[in-house]
């Protein structure tokens, strides 16, 4: 079961975000692994980490609509019009979520649906609850500890505790090799620059991460 739920995982991202092709969705694909994950939850309905990614799918793709402008260009999750979002598809995730985190042993995927059920359930940006997501991020970073989940991680420490003390972490964790010269560590970097004001050292760290 967990091959099976790393390959729909797989599946979900190439169409949320696709690697190659003229749009960055690829619809087909994130239906085709929602379809998936929803019968492999009918056959196994008490299993927390199905239950946990079928629900983080239906969050995550809750947002897609609003995700995009009318050019393609993509908006940041602060910009995004969240009366766009599919509410429907937001209960059903949130419903999942609330139920597993009850019911069964807590896993990674049932740790990234409830970091985006704390960001979908916000009303505005601003409502979004920072300090849950924090302690959420932490936590899945002790369980399944990566580069990526430790960026996330030192965005929410910046939304908790201020764009100095994200930045501070950040260059800490710049030591790994994995992510020195990353154009994610470099994107992260521009836009903590950019919330602490220093708008001149954000453009040069968001121009670094384009190249």
């Amino acid at each position: 079961i967990a091959a099976v739920l790393q390959v729909l995982y797989l599946i979900f991202n190439e169409g949320y975000t696709a690697s190659a092709g003229p749009s960055l969705h690829r619809a087909e694909l994130t239906s085709h692994a929602i379809r998936l994950a929803r019968q492999l939850h009918q056959h196994f309905p008490e299993d927390g980490e199905v239950a946990g990614l079928l629900a983080l799918m239906l969050l995550t793709d809750a947002r897609r609509p609003a995700r995009t402008g009318p050019d393609g260009t993509l908006v940041p999750l602060a910009e995004q019009d969240r009366g766009r979002w599919a509410t429907r598809a937001i209960a059903e995730g949130v419903a999942l979520i609330t139920r597993a985190l009850a019911t069964a042993p807590i896993g990674p995927y049932q740790l990234q649906a409830a970091i985006a059920a704390v960001h979908d359930e916000a009303a505005r940006f601003e409502d979004t609850d920072w300090d849950q997501i924090l302690g959420l991020y932490e936590l899945l970073g002790r369980l399944t500890p990566g580069p990526m989940v430790e960026l996330n991680r030192i965005v929410a420490v910046a939304m908790v505790h201020g764009p100095q003390a994200g930045l501070r972490q950040l260059a800490a964790a710049e030591a790994d090799p994995v992510l020195a010269g990353h154009h994610r560590l470099a994107a992260v970097r521009a836009h903590l620059l950019e919330l602490a004001g220093d708008r001149e050292a954000a453009h040069a760290a968001y121009l670094l991460a384009a190249r």
